[in-house]
């Protein structure tokens, strides 16, 4: 079955909570454990770089693994299920051995993964806190990309990109909230 363009996962470490999209409709919601105070979940843009099924231990049935630099961070199953929902773990992102297993044949390597610290009540998400003061917010829109966007604002691509955490330029998705740095 052929995976619906634009799909993509966000993680809001605040709510605990992984989406599933397809495009900018959400189909799933799962509840998740993330990392610990001592040993947080890195927040940023990443992408699913490995899957494996039957990971074993402490990884629970299913392991997709995510680009981020200087460790060896993923979405996984739990042989602890009274971990989801706290933030518990040495920073990877842990499901239901049920909901990975859902999860895992809709994601592809190369899906977009966002993770986010969240805000409470919040459908949109600002990603690094409160902006600047004169800065502004965008919301991105279906067809948008980040370059388009920096012209649209006469800002630097890279400013946009230090000022957001955006580490691939090439993966946002609609709905997402970026700041719009004001210049000093």
């Amino acid at each position: 079955m052929k995976r619906a363009s634009g799909s993509h996962i966000l993680v809001n470490l605040y709510t605990r909570r992984l989406a599933y999209f397809e495009g900018d409709r959400q189909v799933n919601l799962y509840p998740v454990g993330v990392g610990k105070a001592a040993t947080p979940t890195p927040t940023g843009s990443y992408v699913v770089v490995v899957k494996i099924v039957q990971p074993g231990g402490m990884l629970g049935t299913r392991w997709m693994g995510l680009s981020i630099p200087g460790g060896n961070y993923g979405i996984h199953g739990t042989n602890n299920p009274s971990s989801i929902g706290g933030y518990v773990s040495n920073g990877c992102i842990r499901m239901y051995n049920h909901d990975v297993e859902a999860l895992f044949p809709k994601v592809s390597i190369g899906t977009p993964v966002e993770i986010i610290k969240g805000t409470a009540g919040s459908k949109q998400v600002n990603l690094q806190g409160n902006p600047g003061a004169g800065s502004k917010i965008h919301v991105v829109q279906a067809g948008e990309n980040l370059w388009a966007i920096a012209a649209r604002y006469d800002t630097d691509l890279s400013l946009l990109l230090e000022t957001n955490k955006i580490s691939n330029p090439e993966i946002i998705y609609p709905g997402r909230q970026i700041i719009i740095p004001t210049e000093m």
